[in-house]
């Protein structure tokens, strides 16, 4: 499998409209190019929802078949309000041709937003590299981005996947962290952030070379992938990733 393109979802949803959020994000996905790389916004399926979560998590329970189903041939990547026993977790996801070849939960909660009063938190042990199609892949899910020892952790990685549900008054954050992440690690960086009213828009697709590609306008955007990128900025300026 070579990947030809890289896409950032960038859509409205709701909570408790959880058919309607999947049928937009399941309509997106089928639009985007065969052989992509795909990246949705954090909690896409049930935004945060704390008001009934446990609906939120039996629906997502109900999805994963689907969803897994919808990564033929390429690779999909969300995160889903799940509950394991009496817990809840931000889980995110990537599929690959139909099956889930990584999972974590998210270790950074947004403590001004409360999610450490609803969400059980991940463990930093697993951020790191993970492969598929020989593309090296890392995650970082919303706030974690902030983190720079996060960024260490991922060193080496061609594709970093962004997944994240970022409030407008800090659009600018997102946007220059991002980008400055693809510089920083030589790489390409997706993303994916919600188009709520309340939230920043502002996804991207940033090569290693620091093109920044944008537009707040757009559903989805579509960037082509060229590996080779990856490796030309690392020989021309040679900051020791392997």
């Amino acid at each position: 499998m070579i990947f030809d393109h890289l896409v950032a979802l960038q859509f409205e949803y709701k909570d408790f409209a959880f058919e309607e959020n999947f049928k937009k994000f399941s309509s997106l996905v089928k639009k985007a190019p065969e052989n992509s790389i795909i990246c949705a916004p954090e909690l896409c399926l049930s935004n945060f929802c704390y008001d009934d979560m446990n609906r939120a998590a039996l629906f997502s329970k109900e999805m994963e078949k689907e969803v897994a189903e919808l990564s033929k041939d390429r690779v999909l990547t969300l995160t889903m309000l799940e509950k394991d026993e009496e817990e809840f977790i931000n889980r995110a996801r990537v599929y690959f041709d139909g099956k889930l070849l990584y999972k974590r939960e998210k270790y950074k909660l947004f403590e001004f937003g409360k999610e450490h009063l609803y969400f059980k938190r991940g463990e930093e042990k697993d951020i790191k590299l993970f492969e598929i199609a020989g593309v090296k892949f890392a995650l970082l899910i919303c706030f974690e981005l902030r983190f720079v020892e996060l960024w260490e952790k991922i060193k080496g990685a061609d594709v970093i996947l962004i997944p994240s549900l970022w409030g407008k008054l800090r659009k600018k954050h997102l946007e220059v962290l991002s980008n400055a992440l693809s510089l920083a690690n030589q790489c390409f960086v997706i993303t994916a952030n919600s188009a709520n009213s309340d939230m920043a828009k502002s996804s991207s697709i940033s090569d290693p070379f620091g093109e920044f590609y944008k537009d707040n306008r757009k559903e989805m955007l579509v960037k082509k992938f060229d590996k080779n990128l990856i490796k030309k900025m690392r020989r021309y300026l040679d900051v020791g990733i392997k």
